[in-house]
């Protein structure tokens, strides 16, 4: 007998005994409460053609579905262990909200980590360390080249880009007002500028995405006056042009129409409530020539801004054109911004996450070296995102090449983010990645600002106390040769010999 008809047996069988038991007990009427619900369910189920399970199974079927939508609660809190999570695992997100709400962020015991597995890295110490009072655990990375009129002294680990609209407003009012309280700089990502970015005072690099957004015709073309207003803020200290990213590269950017509210609309110059699209191109340039020219008007209309531009590396040919197109026209951007293929978003598609772009260590060496093959890496700076979370992150990525980083998850993290990958649905429960007023008003600015601001700074001061333990004062010493990497149980290879460095003015034809 099928678990179809077992259920219109059962049904009919309890619906009649409970009639006949009517006849003698009364009060076995109240048992309908619960027998007719259950029976209207099944009925409804068998008869609905949509799912196959519910059909083939009626009420009982509900179970597959529910355990379906609390897999991810399950994995993380009863399955997982502290080094398995994706896309960032327990330790790290431990680590930060240790750090956020500055409490003891040491271990007990030993490592967790496997160090004799496949890609274990390290980061070599010296007998000879340093007081970590002697390395500035607040070093400052001045971001200008000789064009720029108005060079931004950055801090050495910022906000990376996240949309007011991906994020909630009290999400980017934490951000901003933690930034404000550290002296370190908060990305808008392209979604514009926002009131709440502005709210309090905090650094701006300013996003220009290919949707425009806040230069923005009512066409959807760039709009020099508006730009022009935005970039004299005195808030925004540099303009980051957006190429591409690394969680969804040569795709665009998405807002879905839930998130879309009518105030995000206002801001990007779109309809409300409907999905929002960023082109995956530009429309105001086509090759490296016109990228260079659209840098050196967005120079000119910002009043000589650091002005840079972001990209996960795809074609390594098309870099080298940009290099080219640099040499050629004698327009350099101020800032290169890295973005790994592992980097995060609110929604991609699975097969661009997953499969699309270069990841950011090999992407970043080869961008620092392709600038010193063509002599060009002196004159700007170099920025990483992806993925960086702690001190020993920002360690490899500046052994790699990178001036300074940008972290998104790890501030997201700060704020309270569990990592509860609803960021594509409105229903972030901790109030970051929604619109929902409701989820939104569980996070309160003033006490997530000061986890942002904590969070940055101990970083910083991890970050300075391996370069004390390294025998280094200065960032500026930290290269290839520090860190290594575990290829196999009997095989170890430094950075420097995994990325080997390039000679200058080598790739100068």
């Amino acid at each position: 007998m099928s678990v179809r008809n077992k259920f219109v047996f059962v049904a009919i069988l309890l619906l009649g005994v409970i009639g006949i038991i009517y006849q003698f007990w009364q009060p076995i009427i109240w048992g309908l409460i619960v027998v007719v619900p259950i029976t209207f369910l099944g009925i409804l189920d068998m008869m609905q053609t949509h799912q196959a399970i519910r059909r083939n199974f009626p009420v009982i079927g509900h179970g597959r579905y529910l355990l379906e939508k609390i897999r991810p609660e399950i994995m993380q809190y009863f399955v997982e262990t502290d080094t398995e999570g994706r896309p960032i695992n327990r330790i790290y997100r431990s680590l930060v909200y240790r750090r956020a709400k500055k409490v003891n962020d040491t271990v007990p015991f030993g490592t967790q980590m496997d160090v004799y597995s496949e890609g274990y890295e390290w980061m070599d110490f010296s007998m000879y360390a340093k007081n970590p009072k002697e390395v500035d655990a607040h070093p400052r990375v001045m971001v200008g080249g000789p064009a720029c009129k108005n060079p931004y002294p950055a801090s050495l680990m910022n906000i990376s880009a996240m949309s007011y609209g991906a994020l909630s407003k009290t999400a980017i009012m934490a951000l901003n007002k933690g930034a404000k309280m550290d002296n370190f700089a908060h990305n808008t990502g392209e979604g514009g500028i926002s009131p709440y970015h502005k709210k309090f005072g905090g650094d701006l690099i300013w996003q220009i995405g290919t949707g425009y957004f806040g230069s923005r015709t009512e066409e959807g073309e760039f709009c020099p006056i508006t730009f022009k207003e935005n970039a004299s803020l005195e808030q925004v200290k540099m303009v980051e042009i957006k190429l591409s990213q690394g969680a969804k590269p040569g795709h665009g950017g998405i807002l879905p129409a839930v998130k879309n509210t009518e105030e995000i609309a206002k801001i990007r110059h779109v309809e409300p409530y409907k999905d929002v699209h960023s082109p995956p191109g530009h429309s105001v340039f086509g090759d490296g020539e016109g990228l260079m020219r659209f840098i050196q008007k967005l120079r000119e209309l910002s009043g000589g801004k650091p002005i840079g531009f972001k990209l996960c590396v795809g074609r390594k040919q098309e870099f080298i054109e940009l290099c080219e197109a640099m040499t050629s026209s004698g327009i350099k951007p101020d800032f290169i911004t890295v973005d790994g293929g592992e980097g995060g978003t609110g929604a991609a598609p699975v097969e661009f996450s997953n499969s699309l772009g270069m990841p950011l260590r090999d992407a970043l060496a080869f961008v620092h070296d392709t600038l010193v093959g063509f002599e060009l890496r002196d004159e700007m700076r170099l920025i990483a995102s992806g993925k960086i979370i702690s001190g020993f992150h920002i360690a490899k990525t500046i052994a790699l090449g990178a001036d300074m980083i940008n972290s998104a998850r790890g501030m997201m993290m700060a704020l309270g983010c569990i990592q509860a990958l609803e960021c594509n649905r409105n229903t972030c429960p901790v109030g970051v990645a929604t619109q929902d007023k409701s989820l939104t008003k569980g996070l309160d600015v003033e006490d997530k600002s000061k986890r942002v601001a904590n969070f940055h700074h101990e970083t910083l001061h991890s970050f300075a106390e391996l370069m004390a333990a390294s025998g280094l004062k200065s960032s500026k010493e930290l290269n290839r040769s520090h860190i290594f990497r575990r290829i196999s149980m009997a095989k170890v290879m430094t950075y420097e010999e995994i990325y080997p460095y390039t000679q200058t003015e080598s790739l100068i034809a």
